[in-house]
């Protein structure tokens, strides 16, 4: 999983070299990074898991737990957002 991570955050960026020629270079992104995503994702799958246990259980839907969730989504599509520009 961290290797998909890995290859979508990864940048491909143009830089000119000698004589005007213009090449493509990969910028892989930050181990820092990679490992602040994977636990995002672990994050969200857990609280998932919680909100649909608390769902079933207490037959209620937790405003919370669901604050939760749509902060680790937004927190996912910034870190993304922000390392391909």
């Amino acid at each position: 999983m961290k290797d998909m991570i890995k290859r979508a955050l990864t940048r491909t960026i143009t830089v000119k070299g000698p004589r005007g020629r213009t090449q493509q270079r990969e910028v892989p992104p930050n181990q820092k990074l990679i490992y602040g995503i994977y636990f995002a994702i672990v994050s969200l799958i857990s609280l998932t898991i919680l909100e649909t246990t608390y769902i079933i259980v207490m037959h209620s839907f937790s405003s919370e737990i669901f604050a939760a969730i749509t902060l680790v989504i937004g927190t996912i599509l910034g870190a993304f957002f922000g390392q391909k520009t």
